[in-house]
């Protein structure tokens, strides 16, 4: 049961903050989801220093890796949205965004977990 409410409370403080990000960065005018793009490499650079840091030495606990990387970064970060933003870039035939948008996506949210990694190891 607390594992369960560490999940929950975390996800629900990664969610509030992913929506402040979004309403600050996303832009109505040109369309383009700056605050998911910016949530989603974040928290991938997040859970990669978490990760990293429970990998070194034990640095973390189960109970803070729930909470930090399966709640927070769980919650922060959204597939779902960022398929939805590729499903309307799709419909409205906007295939550069779409392109440019999911390549940069995988690309720097990989590298972003590699880069939070590489951090803790130094």
């Amino acid at each position: 049961m607390k594992q369960l409410l560490l999940v929950f409370v975390g996800g629900g403080l990664g969610s509030v903050l992913r929506f402040i990000v979004a309403k600050l960065l996303n832009s109505p005018e040109t369309g383009i989801p700056y605050g998911t793009f910016v949530a989603n490499i974040l928290g991938s650079f997040l859970i990669g220093i978490i990760l990293g840091l429970a990998l070194k030495n034990n640095a973390l606990s189960q109970n803070q890796i729930l909470f930090l990387a399966t709640g927070f970064c769980g919650g922060f970060t959204t597939f779902s949205t960022f398929a939805y933003e590729n499903h309307v870039f799709l419909k409205s035939g906007d295939f550069m965004s779409f392109a440019i948008y999911t390549i940069a996506s995988f690309v720097l949210g990989f590298l972003a977990v590699f880069f939070g990694m590489y951090l803790v190891k130094s």
